[in-house]
């Protein structure tokens, strides 16, 4: 199916099938701000409500190449497709149109410790005796209760504690954390995840409800069944680019870089072992099944990784495409971007028309696709409280109430 062909149908007229969904952000950094990113990429109308000051995300490096103001990487992601009002919660005047307008919005996703956003008045009892239908998404380091429940909780944190540094890295190396910000991440994700199935529930009963989302749960429960195996006692060996249920693979190095491949099946092993020049080992019993491979896993990785060290990445990426065995080049972010399935894809997009800082900047798109409401990057990351005088309109602030707002520091 070609990209045209898959569009045929869609719609214009909406911004993505969230379109008329309200929901009121107060988070920072990265997990909470990833969830509303979700939701805001899928047409939802995501108010981000930040502190006066700015959220510490906008200041933090690397800071995007040519932009004037410099502008994080961090902020111009994950805030993107949202509204920006500048409001200290801290602040009585603050807590009060917090409060109003979660009167007004579907869905409230917070990030703080736990007990913060209760101890400003804007916790989940707080806004529940305003709206009891809403649906309130707290995201934290190790959750509402439990007895970690208190700690400070960041990404690497959650990555250490979960087992995922144990097993992540060479198997003669130190444990190495993700390059990316993968528990908050994932925490973003359950994080919108759950908020939908929420609605769902929201709309059948009426009743709205409190989601404890925590980034060391997230990253458990994403371990692919690992928490089972080491609470039964397999042994659990760090195994760098190979694979615990197949054999051969690996990232392999060639004459210029390096590709990953590897056989799942069974049926690919016969094929590879032809293309390597050793038929004999095709249907032998001892390399003929994933088990027997697994427990030859080293010679069978040499087989290959003396195979790919006289061929370019090229000519094994021919091969491979050509008898169905799967390989793919190891590549840097850059060449990445430049590839023209990712570009086919719309996984970079300019803001069309935008006159800001961000007006040249490739922002990264939407993973998924949807056929008949299309979402987009419909607008760059907001200026600090770009959108509050709009906001205080829609909740009928009068001028007088603003200069009050303003001179007191709440907005």
């Amino acid at each position: 199916m070609d990209k045209t062909a898959f569009f045929s149908d869609a719609r214009t007229d909406l911004p993505g099938p969230l379109s008329g969904l309200r929901v009121l952000e107060a988070t920072t950094t990265w997990a909470g701000p990833m969830c509303a990113c979700l939701l805001a990429d899928m047409g939802a109308d995501v108010i981000k409500v930040e502190h006066p000051q700015g959220d510490v995300a906008r200041r933090l490096p690397p800071h995007l190449p040519g932009t004037e103001p410099p502008q994080s990487f961090m902020h111009a992601s994950v805030n993107r497709n949202k509204r920006n009002m500048s409001l200290d919660l801290r602040a009585p005047q603050g807590r009060e149109l917090f409060l109003k307008l979660a009167e007004q919005v579907d869905v409230v996703i917070e990030n703080f410790r736990p007990g913060t956003m209760t101890s400003w008045g804007v916790g989940y009892e707080d806004v529940k005796a305003r709206r009891p239908s809403t649906v309130y998404v707290s995201i934290s380091g190790y959750g509402q209760f439990g007895p970690s429940s208190g700690r400070v909780g960041y990404d690497p944190l959650a990555q250490a504690e979960s087992g995922f540094l144990s097993l992540n890295g060479s198997p003669d190396g130190e444990p190495v954390k993700s390059p990316t910000f993968l528990a908050d991440d994932l925490g973003g994700l359950h994080g919108a995840l759950s908020a939908l199935a929420a609605l769902r529930h929201r709309d059948a009963t009426g009743e709205g409800q409190h989601i404890d989302v925590a980034l060391l749960d997230s990253l458990v429960f994403q371990s692919n069944g690992y928490l089972t195996l080491a609470a039964m006692g397999a042994d659990m060996p760090r195994l760098g680019n190979q694979f615990r249920v197949a054999a051969p693979a690996n990232t392999y190095p060639c004459l210029d870089g390096s590709v990953m491949a590897g056989v799942l099946l069974d049926t690919h092993w016969k094929t590879l072992a032809r293309v390597l020049e050793h038929p004999e080992l095709a249907d032998d019993p001892r390399y003929a099944t994933t088990p027997e491979r697994i427990a030859r896993r080293e010679e069978v990785d040499g087989l290959v990784g003396a195979w790919m060290a006289k061929q370019t990445v090229a000519a094994v990426l021919a091969t491979f495409a050509e008898t169905g065995i799967p390989a793919a080049e190891v590549r840097t972010y850059a060449a990445a971007a430049q590839d023209p399935h990712v570009q086919e894809r719309d996984m970079l997009q300019r803001v069309p028309d935008d006159d800001g800082p961000l007006r040249d900047v490739p922002i990264t798109g939407p993973a998924a696709k949807f056929s008949r409401t299309p979402t987009r990057v419909r607008s760059n990351a907001a200026a600090l409280g770009e959108h509050t005088a709009q906001v205080l309109d829609e909740l009928g602030v009068s001028e007088e109430e603003r200069e009050d707002l303003r001179n007191a520091g709440v907005i």
